[in-house]
Formats: structure tokens, sequence, C-alpha cells
């Protein structure tokens, strides 16, 4: 996957919201998430200047928290449950029913940056199990013959 490059000016910007206080770290690290869809390596290092703290503490927080990724991330994120009830109901299978149809696997990202597949213990939708959330919509029951109409619908901006 090529490397995007990130304007300082736009990290910079970023930084400018906030007072430079160590504090604020993690609120400017979700906004660097929103903004370019992961927490970029220069963004860290402009941060730990800012706010005048060792980068590896800053390391230490984006690769704790679920929510902040160092790479790159797709515009749809695929979560498949792989809780109890999903896995004994074929989460396994689903799992691999998405990397054959995407080319992904866990904690990877379509070429296109369309797709990114992170597993997760429980979505809290054990009846609905094999369970995957995209963008926020259950899909429940998931079958492998369904996974291309899914991906195609959310592609297409809707869903099915």
């Amino acid at each position: 996957m090529e490397e995007q490059k990130i304007p300082g000016e736009r990290i910079q910007s970023i930084l400018e919201k906030y007072p430079k206080e160590r504090r604020y770290s993690l609120a400017i690290m979700q906004d660097m998430q929103r903004l370019f869809g992961f927490v970029p390596k220069e963004g860290l290092e402009k941060l730990s200047v800012f706010v005048d703290c060792p980068l590896m503490e800053l390391y230490s927080m984006v690769t704790f928290y679920k929510a902040l990724s160092m790479k790159p991330k797709g515009k749809h994120i695929i979560r498949v449950c792989d809780g109890t009830a999903c896995h004994v109901r074929g989460s396994v299978n689903l799992i691999g029913a998405v990397r054959r149809t995407l080319g992904i696997g866990p904690d990877e990202t379509t070429e296109d940056r369309a797709f990114s597949l992170e597993l997760v213990n429980c979505v809290g939708a054990c009846a609905l199990s094999p369970v995957m959330v995209i963008d926020g919509k259950y899909y429940g029951k998931v079958t492998m013959e369904s996974l291309p109409d899914v991906f195609q619908a959310v592609r297409e901006g809707g869903a099915l």
C-alpha cells in the first residue's frame, strides 16, 4: 500500500486548537485519527514536541487504544464478532470468507483503502451470530454467499 503523505500544516492546525499540555494528547490523537484515518508518525513527533512529552509515551497511548491506529484504515471498517456465540456459529468461516472476498485478514486494509477488517470480542448481538458491523450497521446471520452483495452495497453507499 502506498504511504500517505500528510502535510505538516494540517497537523499543526490540529495542535493549535489545544493548550500545550500533556492532558490533551489523547484528544489531539483522536483528531488526527478522524482527519487522516490514522495517527501519522510525523503527527506523534510534532505532538511530542508540542506538549513536551517523550515520544515513547505517545506510542504507548496510540498502541493501547483500539480506536487509534498508526496504519491507514479503510473508509469502511468491518468488525467481525469473534465472541463465544459467534465463534461457535462460524465466525472463523466468516473471517475466511472476508479474506477470500476482499483479500484482507484481521488488522489489514484493502489496497483501495475502501475496507479494513477488525476482530472484536463481542458486539452484544449474540442472537444474530455470526455477526459483523460495518460503519455502525449490524449484519446478522451472515452467510458466505451474502458477503459480496453486502460489500457491494456498502461501496455504493447503501446498506443491504
